[in-house]
């Protein structure tokens, strides 16, 4: 009987409330159930990128309106970017601004003057294994191999097509 009244009273809800509501019930489908535990894990959000076109005017508004705690201004040749991190506690933001000429933030920044949200980090536990069961499951990534980031860990950045328009990057924990 309740399967039934389920059933109706699920039929006029939109197929993402529906799919919501059904994984409220369930009781055995756990939420990472694509991903086996003993290959990888996914970890914590370490931060948000924002591309700036002004660093020294996106450090001041943080460190002295705002009032947070933010790093030097550090250059990253093999990224093409200089980087400057705000902390928030529970996580991150970094600040991206160009440096040089062929730097992926100037073409951001072209498309999007005033700056704004480039990337999102989230932490692995094994970058390698990561990789591996994102590509065979047709997740592209942007390099053919990982490269060390801007905390010394290695790091790979997965296609936004793939991941619902979301630039996002993996980072070794």
């Amino acid at each position: 009987m309740a399967s039934a009244a389920l059933k109706v009273a699920v039929a006029g809800i939109s197929r993402c409330s529906r799919v919501a509501l059904l994984r409220a019930r369930s009781t055995t489908a756990p939420v990472h159930q694509g991903v086996p535990g003993s290959l990888w894990k996914l970890g914590r959000l370490n931060h948000i990128a924002i591309a700036v076109p002004d660093m020294e005017k996106a450090t001041a508004l943080y460190r002295d309106v705002l009032g947070a705690t933010v790093s030097d201004k550090v250059p990253l040749p093999e990224h093409g970017v200089y980087t400057v991190f705000v902390e928030l506690g529970n996580t991150k933001l970094e600040l991206l601004h160009p440096l040089g000429e062929k730097s992926p933030i100037s073409g951001f920044l072209q498309k999007n003057k005033s700056g704004g949200m480039h990337h999102i980090c989230i932490e692995v536990d094994d970058i390698n294994a990561a990789i591996a069961d994102l590509k065979a499951k047709n997740i592209r990534t942007l390099s053919a191999e990982p490269r060390i980031g801007a905390h010394g860990k290695p790091v790979m950045f997965l296609h936004p097509k793939d991941c619902d328009g979301v630039l996002v990057e993996l980072e070794e924990a």
